[in-house]
């Protein structure tokens, strides 16, 4: 006889796990000039979490800061945008990190042209701009199994000697989803 899944089955295998009481925030620093292009880091290979990795700057939210004011601090902190510059127009829907149980909130930040960027040695190994028509294009569907004999599913981007995808390859894709419904001539 077939066992029937309870709803409960059903939706722990269907639903992200819940996060953890950690939120974090980052910048998706979206250059307007010459060509739209968004602004990665490629974290440090000495880091604890996620090293080597292709992210957004951004980082946990101290104690009593908003959300978008830790994104610009972190911008800040990791690449030396000064946080005045960007212009925040919103955030891309959350992103629950399985690995590291924390809630990121993506905000877009525009900035007219590329500004004077440095790498913050300690956390940042190297700073990349990737125009939005080549994301577009290379935009690939992923899928990898986890411990828990689940399956993560996401978006990846083969950039050069890197590859985006994880939590960041989630709000690319959402980003470029916005974009593709609302300003197609950002990816041509």
């Amino acid at each position: 006889m077939l066992h029937a899944p309870s709803l409960e089955e059903v939706l722990r295998l269907a639903l992200d796990p819940a996060p953890g009481d950690r939120m974090a925030a980052v910048l998706a620093p979206l250059v307007e000039s010459p060509e739209p292009s968004l602004i990665f880091t490629v974290r440090s290979d000495a880091l604890s979490r996620h090293p080597g990795e292709v992210s957004f700057p951004g980082g946990l939210v101290d104690e009593g800061e908003s959300l978008a004011d830790a994104a610009r601090r972190e911008a800040f902190e990791e690449i030396g945008l000064d946080p005045t510059l960007p212009r925040l127009v919103g955030a891309l829907p959350a992103v629950n990190t399985y690995v590291s149980a924390i809630l990121v909130v993506p905000f877009v930040g525009l900035l007219g042209s590329s500004p004077d960027l440095f790498a913050a040695e300690a956390e940042i190994k190297e700073i990349i701009l990737v125009d939005l028509a080549r994301l577009a294009t290379i935009e690939e569907p992923m899928e990898l199994p986890r411990a828990d004999g689940t399956r993560w599913k996401g978006w990846a981007y083969p950039v050069d000697d890197h590859m985006i995808w994880g939590a960041t390859g989630l709000m690319v894709h959402s980003l470029l989803e916005v974009l593709r419904a609302e300003a197609p001539w950002t990816l041509s």
